[in-house]
């Protein structure tokens, strides 16, 4: 996983490093100590055991207790809307999905000692490219339909169970299987909180196993074009007065600055 430091950044690195390089970029220190403490403790206190059947956890299976997620966290704090439109951050995506670039999903992930791990994939809208009868003809992996961006407030360690990855593997198009051998060849994602690692959905990745005996909490972004459907309901459970003060970055992530799908005449783009 490539280093870039928030000094030496260009957008241009960022989107030379996901397209052409090993598919991932970690940026050191781009979050304050006192962002990284008050996300974690709306986190935990969102996921604590007395907590699981609250508004923002979602329990799907019977491993739920192992990955807790808090969902929609536009909603859960400023201190999350503070650090998803970091200039960094921002910036990244415009040059890598387009200038009204938007948000498809924001969690946080809080993986428990003995939560398992997950099986190689790739992310939405290409999850289910195991369906390759539902998708285009010769889509591929020219340009990007997908960015995801984890920013770390947990320690990402070998031990914590961090992001598995195969470098390159998002120069084609292709979900990973049992022949791809994945765990015989990989690298992690390890960062330290405060981090923010940036890398292309279409890269066969998977969250590791936690051997450690601490909780793994990661804020995790999907960012999608201003053409792709989300893959969350964003504006679920926001209030009028949150989108109403929200400013013009948060509005355009939430998808409240791209007119369509409109009844005909269709609205011009405001810039046009």
């Amino acid at each position: 996983m490539r280093t870039i430091t928030a000094e030496q950044f260009t957008a241009d690195d960022v989107v030379d490093e996901l397209l052409d390089g090993g598919g991932a970029v970690r940026v050191p220190g781009l979050y304050s100590a006192d962002q990284v403490a008050e996300a974690r403790a709306t986190v935990v206190a969102a996921t604590d055991d007395e907590t699981l059947t609250g508004s923002h956890f979602n329990q799907h299976d019977a491993d739920a207790s192992l990955q807790r997620r808090v969902w929609n966290l536009f909603g859960a704090g400023s201190v999350f809307c503070d650090m998803i439109r970091h200039p960094v951050l921002v910036a990244s995506m415009r040059a890598f999905l387009g200038s009204e670039f938007i948000v498809g999903s924001y969690c946080a992930s809080r993986t428990m000692p003995g939560f398992g791990g997950q099986e190689p994939h790739i992310d939405y809208p290409y999850w289910d490219f195991n369906r390759p009868h539902s998708f285009p003809a010769r889509i591929n992996s020219s340009f990007p339909l997908n960015a995801q961006a984890t920013i770390v407030i947990d320690p990402f360690t070998i031990e914590a169970g961090a992001t598995a990855y195969r470098p390159g593997s998002a120069r084609e198009l292709r979900y990973p299987t049992a022949d791809d051998r994945f765990f015989d060849n990989f690298e992690q994602m390890t960062a330290d909180p405060g981090d923010l690692i940036l890398f292309f959905g279409l890269t066969w990745h998977c969250a590791m196993p936690n051997r450690s005996a601490a909780g793994r909490i990661g804020l995790l972004i999907e960012f999608l074009p201003k053409f792709v459907t989300p893959i969350e309901d964003m504006l679920s459970g926001l209030s009028p007065a949150f989108l109403e003060e929200a400013d013009p970055v948060i509005r355009q992530m939430l998808g409240l600055r791209y007119p369509w799908p409109s009844t005909p005449p269709h609205p011009p783009l405001a810039d046009a």
